[in-house]
């Protein structure tokens, strides 16, 4: 495993949160997504597609803090309790898709994994324990 980082859910303020982490731990983002920067834009809606679909700020040498916006009128419904996810990335597809078909056994598969448009194999599922997880390899160029 390379590296397990905890993965955030806000309610439409991930930008305010994360902007006060960077405030708090320095560093620059290594990536900032909106909604309307991902290929199917067009199907999200308007109120939401400024909100972060994705943002990481690395903290330390290997860390990383990442979250997301989980707007309702995308079908999420946040609350505390499913605001945290944990995220491991993996150093190979084998090694994910173990991880993935392990933890994921008698859980709820959210998105089974694939190719990501942002280059990564991804998953994401709820464990049989109510845990979250998100597994993801990122091939290096």
């Amino acid at each position: 495993m390379l590296r397990i980082n905890p993965y955030l859910n806000f309610n439409g303020n991930t930008e305010e949160a994360f902007n006060f982490y960077k405030s708090v731990f320095g560093g620059e983002f290594r990536m900032l997504m909106r909604f309307k920067d991902t290929p199917e834009a067009d199907k999200i809606p308007a109120d939401v597609r400024n909100q972060i679909m994705h943002v990481a700020l690395p903290l330390g040498k290997d860390n990383v803090l990442m979250g997301t916006d989980a707007p309702e009128s995308m079908g999420f419904g946040l609350k505390v309790g499913n605001n945290v996810h944990i995220s491991i990335h993996t150093e190979s597809r084998e090694e994910a898709d173990k991880l993935f078909n392990g933890l994921s056994a008698g859980g709820n598969v959210q998105m089974p994994m694939a190719d990501m448009f942002w280059g990564d194999y991804y998953g994401a599922f709820t464990d049989k324990f109510g845990v979250q997880w998100m597994i993801s390899f990122t091939k290096q160029g």
